[in-house]
């Protein structure tokens, strides 16, 4: 079974040494597309992962797309080599739309394939894969006057990606809050956000009727004074290790129905602190188009 793992730009050394400590062993380097025969792995620092692979063999531009349509009708194209012939056969696929999400739009639910040429007559086609949106990269209509922060656009990512976000009568804690990118968004689904950071909320986030801030530091809040939460979030600053105690903490406290943190990387990438993340029950770990040197875990469910 052939897997292929498409790097995250700029991150292809942190994908590498993923898959060596996994025990993945890379046959084939194409671009940032790393393609392997061994056993498939979940890979964080992939942007996108095509499952169960398949190289087939064309004579000719019509006959390499009518190869995808016979599996399927939208597939991504990726193309590090060879753009031109991958174009011309591109161009005889139907038509995915790249419409860009408005606020609070999710991932299009119609199953997307990634290919690519890896030669002029070999064509590396996957129709299961990782992520909804072309080599693992979504468009959004940006509110550039409403948030404080672009930090927001990660939460929409993680909520756009899993097809879940919350809504109206559900109660949001944002830990590490200021100024409130994340709190606008949370606020934005008809939430209840109560956010948490020592700074305060920027003028217009703390205005909003179903925003509370309370001042304090988020590794010194108890759980049992908060009490249940539906969305967990937190896009802190701080060391993998202390992030991790403050997650476990939440989670064994029995308050927290949905988590999604981010986990930042200073100096070189903590690869055993990202495992113990990935390794927590019902966790998925990732790194979203919108994250720098960092990852976020999510954990849905998880009362």
């Amino acid at each position: 079974m052939t897997t292929a793992y498409l790097a995250a730009e700029e991150f292809e050394s942190e994908l590498d040494e993923e898959l060596r400590l996994a025990g993945v062993v890379v046959g084939q380097r194409h671009g940032r597309l790393r393609i392997s025969e061994s056993p498939p792995v979940h890979a964080a620092w992939a942007a996108n992962t095509w499952w169960d692979a398949e190289r087939i063999q064309v004579r000719s531009i019509g006959h390499a797309a009518r190869e995808l349509m016979d599996r399927q009708r939208n597939w991504a194209l990726y193309a590090p080599t060879l753009r031109g012939r991958a174009e011309l056969i591109a161009d005889k696929l139907p038509h995915v739309s790249a419409r860009a999400l408005e606020l609070g739009e999710v991932a299009p639910d119609a199953p997307l394939g990634s290919w690519t040429l890896l030669e002029r007559d070999v064509v590396l086609a996957a129709a299961d894969c990782a992520v909804p949106f072309p080599n693992g990269v979504p468009r959004f209509v940006e509110d550039r006057h409403g948030p404080p922060s672009r930090a927001y656009l990660k939460l929409w990512e993680t909520f756009a990606r899993l097809r879940r976000q919350p809504g109206p009568g559900e109660r949001c804690l944002d830990l590490g809050a200021a100024p409130g990118g994340w709190t606008w968004l949370l606020a934005r689904t008809g939430a209840e956000v109560l956010a948490v950071d020592k700074a305060p909320l920027a003028p217009e986030v703390a205005a909003l009727p179903n925003v509370k801030w309370s001042a304090g530091s988020a590794f010194a809040l108890d759980p049992s004074d908060v009490g249940p939460v539906d969305w967990w979030c937190s896009d802190i600053i701080a060391y993998p290790d202390r992030l991790y105690d403050l997650v476990t903490r939440w989670l064994g406290s029995g308050q927290v129905g949905n988590l999604v943190c981010t986990v930042k990387f200073q100096g070189a990438t903590d690869h055993v602190a990202a495992e113990r993340f990935a390794a927590l029950p019902g966790a998925q770990l990732f790194h979203l188009d919108q994250n720098k040197h960092e990852l976020t875990c999510v954990i849905l469910d998880a009362a």
